[in-house]
């Protein structure tokens, strides 16, 4: 019997696995490499100075959407991984039921609210 059983129940786990894999389906979509050729390429003819700088603007703005995006296929892939080994659904931090509010509004969350919410005021106290 894995851990998350008596918490989630088979049915729920069953439709977070559902809702992850679709959510990496989506993410992996958007960092395609068509995407990204689409976005760098230059045109042949010559460009003004403003058109360089939009171009860089863009390229720099995809570039960090694409990190953005990456880093949630880890997290949404490390939510997949936690199912297989029947830790999903409980904080990684104190162990503790994750509440189904919380997977509900973000499948792939590893920690629960109280811990989620004391690792934000350390983020923003500049102790982590």
């Amino acid at each position: 019997m894995s851990r998350n059983e008596p918490s989630i129940g088979a049915k729920r786990l069953q439709h977070y696995r559902r809702v992850l894999r679709l959510k990496a389906a989506e993410v992996r979509s958007s960092l395609s490499a068509e995407r990204a050729a689409e976005i760098v390429a230059r045109p042949e003819e010559p460009l003004d100075f403003g058109d360089w700088c939009q171009k860089s603007h863009e390229e720099w703005l995809y570039l960090n959407q694409n990190r953005l995006e990456l880093g949630l296929l880890r997290e949404v892939e490390a939510a997949l991984a936690r199912m297989e080994n029947g830790t999903y659904g409980f904080c990684q931090r104190c162990n503790a039921p994750i509440a189904a509010r919380r997977l509900d509004a973000v499948p792939w969350a590893k920690h629960c609210v109280p811990c989620e919410e004391r690792r934000g005021d350390r983020d923003r106290d500049g102790d982590d």
